[in-house]
């Protein structure tokens, strides 16, 4: 009986040490500030100066303070202790169930920093130190690259930079091989960025020179060394800029080629809770107000596919509502889909004109108000490369005057001669455009095909040309 009750008081304290290490406490003790407040922030994905408070604590007379939690959803990462000056900071390495103790020495910030019961932290000052050093040797280089007087001279310290920053890559990597598993470690393994090999390479045949090879290589191992499931990452300033750097400068810009790779993060992500999160919004926001084309059909995508099936579940429902109703106003014109049809009169007979029955190889459809000063701008333009050019290539314009009374749309078709255009207006609002083709803004341009298929959208007078140009070269 007795060794019954010992197993279960063994099993019981071992039950309340795992318990126990939920949350975190630290104790910091600081001299040169006292009877202050002092805040523990953190990084959410980007770096500064975007941070978010965690914590706070008063340092009392002789400068200590103590932050003890015992949340079990607390994520660890890189933290900061913000002094009340909202200038003075330094970072540390917190990760779930740390015990630990700070001693900082305001003046001497971030130096004089020591930790007890933190070995990572230890580490952490000796990359901090590490890095300051290296970043002097570059600032060094810099000014020498400034005064160089000859090419040799350049060559030179373009060789030592880049000695020195595969240094960096080696001392990150070394020491994520030397802490396996610490945050640390995640850390260093997720700044890496791949190293392409050097030297010749060639496509299957041996013989013709792959001159893709270094941009393939390094966008196929760009996730290889970060850790999408874990969480801990998203408390650095990492991530977002890995974001920026892989969607927008090494995916091509085109929906299918953006709606793989989102696919592909956000599986990679799936199962977490911050890293998922974060992920989706980033992917859906930038998608939303990218101003290459055809990228709200990535924005649709997402919104259907995930936000519509319940993978955005940290939005309250008026927010998610936002977000579908955004969708659905985009949905029905993103590129490849048929043109919905509106029917308006004519500003000149009153006769109904339907937009489905122009008969053109392509139908410019324009959207402008005449009090629109950027459209006083764009509509002579436009006007003046389809009598350049684009009427010889079958283009033919059908123009909707979207705001102001009949005469103000007369006065502006006459005004900058559009009489060669079918020019329409939409006196009572009756046509649902607006919702139809998401004109928020004026002026607003859409290319359709002799189908009235959209082949183009949010154009102005340059680009029209231009995907004109590329249409036909496809068809030729």
């Amino acid at each position: 009986m007795n060794r019954f009750i010992t197993l279960v008081l063994l099993f019981w304290g071992m039950t309340l040490n795992v318990v126990a290490r939920e949350g975190y406490h630290i104790t910091l003790k600081m001299s040169g500030v006292k009877d202050s407040m002092v805040y523990l922030v953190h990084y959410y994905g980007k770096p500064l100066p975007t941070i978010y408070k965690r914590d706070s604590a008063r340092l009392d007379k002789k400068g200590v303070a103590v932050f003890d939690s015992k949340d079990p959803e607390f994520i660890g990462g890189i933290y900061m202790m913000l002094l009340s000056d909202h200038k003075t900071y330094f970072e540390l390495l917190l990760d779930k169930g740390d015990d630990i103790t700070v001693t900082a020495e305001v003046e001497k910030l971030p130096q004089g920093l020591t930790f007890k019961n933190s070995p990572e932290n230890e580490h952490f000052l000796e990359y901090v130190t590490f890095l300051k050093d290296y970043s002097q040797r570059q600032q060094g280089l810099q000014k020498e690259y400034t005064n160089a007087k000859t090419a040799e001279d350049t060559a030179a310290i373009r060789k030592r930079a880049s000695a020195a920053s595969k240094e960096l890559t080696k001392y990150r990597r070394e020491q994520a091989q030397k802490y396996p598993g610490t945050l640390l470690a995640a850390i260093f393994s997720a700044l890496q960025v791949p190293q392409v090999p050097e030297g010749e390479h060639f496509l299957a045949d041996g013989k013709t020179k792959d001159s893709s090879f270094a941009y393939n290589y390094y966008k196929g191992h760009y996730w290889d060394n970060y850790n999408l499931q874990d969480d801990r990452l998203i408390h650095t300033p990492i991530f977002d800029a890995k974001l920026e750097e892989y969607i927008n400068k090494l995916v091509l810009p085109w929906p299918d080629s953006m709606i793989k790779e989102c696919n592909m993060l956000l599986s990679k992500a799936r199962g977490t809770k911050e890293t998922f999160k974060y992920t989706l919004w980033w992917l859906t926001k930038n998608a939303e107000g990218s101003k290459i084309m055809g990228m709200d059909e990535v924005f649709v995508y997402l919104v259907e596919n995930y936000y519509m099936k319940g993978d955005a579940s940290w939005l309250s429902s008026e927010e998610l509502n936002k977000y579908i109703d955004r969708a659905m106003k985009i949905a029905p014109n993103v590129i490849g889909n048929l043109a919905p049809e509106i029917k308006l009169p004519d500003l000149a007979s009153g006769k109904e004109e339907s937009l489905h029955g122009v008969k053109a190889k392509y139908t410019l459809l324009v959207f402008y108000a005449p009090t629109c000063g950027h459209c006083r701008e764009e509509m002579p333009k436009l006007d003046s490369l389809y009598r350049a050019s684009l009427k010889d290539k079958g283009v033919r314009i059908y123009s909707v005057s979207t705001e102001g009374d009949e005469a103000a749309a007369k006065d502006f078709v006459k005004r900058y001669k559009l009489d060669a255009w079918e020019t329409t207006w939409d006196p009572e609002h009756v046509g649902d455009w607006r919702s139809k083709y998401d004109v928020y803004s004026t002026p607003t341009i859409y290319l359709l095909d002799e189908r009235k298929i959209i082949k183009g959208k949010r154009l102005d007078h340059e680009t029209v040309g231009s995907l004109v140009e590329m249409l036909e070269k496809k068809k030729g």
